[in-house]
């Protein structure tokens, strides 16, 4: 026979047994609980002065029976198997209370933390009679700013409630809602979640462009909650109420992702997965689940499979559940995807493999540059903050057709061209993988073989989105991660992209503050400028370079296209 749960120190042996005896009843499914089984737990509640619970199945049957002290009661751990995405767990909570008191904050948190299909407090009398009862239900979106609803009686037998029905109306309602995906696109639908000592201003720019990480890594965005805080909580990051309220946001919105815009410690992941049920990503994974969707040669993948394997071993312990969520979906891919179940040791082996596989890449870059050094060409490096229209401009230069999208991250492979001059100059061109504020640590890490193509550039053209209002932001993110590489005393030319976007003066006060250049990738007409002012830096770096114009095509040998 099952066991009751709970606070069982002190009871006598016949307490015990019946309580164990609870377990054989069953509730038709039109009653939240009948009124023998309700004069039950009253009886025992009052004789053992403890609180006593039952949780019943859909079916009617009795699954646990709690036992907690004379104020509140424990839930233990329920199975994580849910049913339906976005649906709730087909559980009802019917609980005592040992006074006229109404549900508590703990029943309402119990409520939305562990979708329940309904909370019920049984009042019980002196005499150890079931008295009031009130139930409480989620609903399927806010209503007057509650995310449940309250049904009261002054007795079980005057509670007019269908719960069968109650519950099958909801379960419709929030189906209709999605199962977490948009449509028949397969986006996985997503909340993104932002904790933050910031002023409003710049927490929202952080926010808008996570939101804009998501859409290009493919997930819709569901909501943006945004907590200002000024220490976030080690544990949770948030409180415990307001991840609450996220739980019942993403029942509500058919969403079982949330997304942080911090990059969360491994304890951190756990603890927020074990509280919500739901799956937990940071921005630092989002960002590295990105690069794994764009890369496409070899060394690239090698680079992001790296990025994620250093990701994934702090993380990784034993079996655990919290991490296992983190294997499918956005935030779990990648090539050569490595599942987060494999052990410490055979990813440290691959970790070695791969930092091989990287020093090979480097060592034929290096042989590349060489060339170039020897062939004496001057190497033009395009540079910016990611979607500032690098690759569209290297394609309007070479007249190249390097993939151009307006999306973060659409170029993760460096790749050069010969560029000539009006009068008849020849410079190597090179398009390299964007920056993004907060880049994180891993990721520089291994696009080091990328990266140090900037070491060797003889001038860096910086290229800003104008359009962006948040290009000053963009600019010294890009400025940060010049000087993490020790790239600050390289020439660089800033080249304010978009100006068709934005009003004249606002472009002319650019490029008088930064010795610019204003032009529209796009718009063919406005590059002529831009060609001078290269052509220009070119000649104050001709000294190096003055028996280049002597050799016909010397970029045919140096693995750039012509």
């Amino acid at each position: 026979m099952n066991r009751p749960l709970g606070n069982l120190i002190g009871l006598k042996h016949h307490q015990t047994r019946r309580l164990e005896r609870l377990y054989r009843r069953k509730v038709p499914p039109r009653e939240l609980v009948t009124p023998e089984l309700a004069r039950q737990l009253a009886e025992i509640s009052r004789e053992i002065h403890r609180q006593v619970g039952i949780l019943v199945d859909r079916a009617g049957f009795v699954t646990h029976v709690l036992v907690g002290d004379a104020k509140g009661l424990f839930i233990p751990a329920l199975p994580r198997e849910r049913g339906a995405k976005g649906r709730l767990k087909g559980l009802r909570l019917i609980h005592t209370h040992l006074d006229d008191s109404a549900l508590t904050q703990d029943d309402l948190l119990d409520l939305a933390l562990l979708r329940l299909d309904a909370v019920a407090a049984l009042a019980v009398t002196p005499q150890g009679l079931p008295g009031a009862v009130q139930v409480a239900h989620l609903l399927p979106h806010e209503e007057n700013g509650r995310n449940w609803g309250l049904i009261s009686a002054d007795h079980l037998s005057r509670l007019d409630l269908n719960f069968d029905q109650m519950v099958q109306s909801l379960e419709e309602e929030l189906a209709r809602r999605g199962d977490g995906r948009e449509g028949t696109t397969g986006r996985e639908r997503a909340i993104l979640v932002g904790v933050s000592p910031r002023s409003r201003l710049a927490a929202e720019d952080s926010m808008a462009e996570l939101a804009e990480l998501a859409d290009s890594a493919g997930l819709t965005v569901a909501a943006t909650v945004v907590q200002h805080r000024q220490r976030a909580d080690s544990r949770f990051l948030m409180g415990k109420g307001r991840l609450a309220e996220l739980v019942i946001q993403a029942l509500q919105l058919g969403s079982d992702l949330l997304v942080f815009d911090a990059e969360l410690t491994p304890a951190q992941v756990r603890s927020i997965t074990d509280f919500t049920e739901l799956r937990v990503i940071d921005r630092t994974q989002l960002i590295l689940d990105l690069f794994a969707q764009r890369a496409r040669s070899r060394e690239g993948k090698l680079q992001v499979e790296m990025a994620q394997v250093k990701y994934l071993l702090p993380r990784l312990r034993g079996r655990d559940d919290a991490l296992s969520r983190l294997t499918g979906g956005i935030g779990g891919r990648g090539p050569g995807e490595t599942k987060l179940e494999i052990d410490r040791r055979r990813l440290q082996e691959r970790l070695h493999r791969l930092s091989r596989d990287l020093e090979k890449v480097r060592a034929e870059r290096k042989v590349r540059r060489e060339g170039r050094k020897r062939h004496q060409l001057p190497i033009l490096s395009l540079i910016g903050y990611t979607n500032a229209g690098k690759s569209t401009l290297f394609n309007a230069l070479t007249h190249a057709a390097v993939l151009a999208e307006d999306r973060l991250f659409a170029t993760l492979d460096p790749t050069s061209r010969r560029l000539r001059f009006p009068r008849e100059r020849e410079v190597i061109i090179t398009d390299t993988v964007g920056f993004i504020q907060d880049l994180p640590k891993n990721l520089l890490e291994a696009f080091k073989a990328t990266l140090e193509e900037l070491e060797e550039a003889d001038l860096l053209i910086h290229v800003v989105d104008l359009s962006n209002p948040r290009f000053p932001e963009q600019m010294a993110a890009v400025d940060r991660v010049l000087a993490s590489l020790g790239l600050t005393d390289k020439p660089v030319l800033k080249v304010f992209n978009k100006m068709d976007l934005v009003s004249p003066e606002l472009a002319a006060l650019q490029v008088r503050l930064h010795q610019g250049v204003a032009i529209a990738a796009l718009d063919d007409s406005t590059l002529p400028p831009l060609i001078a002012r290269l052509e220009e830096k070119v000649e104050e770096l001709a000294a190096p370079f003055a028996d280049w114009q002597d050799r016909e095509k010397p970029w045919e040998s140096l693995g750039v296209d012509g």
